[in-house]
């Protein structure tokens, strides 16, 4: 049987979606990735750079590598979290719903990695 491309019920194959809402969950959601499509791919290339650089920087200049790298951490879990665009191969493998959850719970952990790094920072462990 074919599945929803949204929520992944099973469907007879002359339908692409099992409701309406699954429809229009859709098309918001891919209105949206092309909407911000190319703000996404910026920031997210100058912070997965940054936080190389931020490592580097850690050996020579700690403050600066352990500021920079939970700050690019902090900001990329923030965007993957309220701006969830999970890749197509993710898409076609787990439908869109699940895609989209598995990839905030991804963006959550980003997120909590980089508080980790600045608590230890500040509180002198690293």
């Amino acid at each position: 049987m074919k599945k929803c491309e949204y929520c992944g019920k099973e469907i007879s194959y002359h339908e692409m979606y099992c409701s309406d809402e699954c429809h229009t969950e859709t098309n918001k959601f891919y209105d949206l990735r092309d909407k911000f499509q190319k703000f996404y791919s910026v920031i997210n290339g100058i912070f997965v750079i940054a936080i190389g650089v931020c490592i580097f920087l850690y050996s020579f200049l700690r403050d600066i590598g352990a500021i920079g790298g939970a700050c690019s951490l902090l900001i990329l879990g923030a965007m993957y979290f309220f701006l969830p665009f999970p890749p197509d191969v993710m898409i076609h493998k787990y439908q869109l719903k699940k895609s989209i959850k598995i990839t905030k719970i991804i963006a959550a952990v980003i997120f909590a990695l980089g508080l980790l790094v600045l608590i230890f920072y500040l509180t002198g462990v690293i």
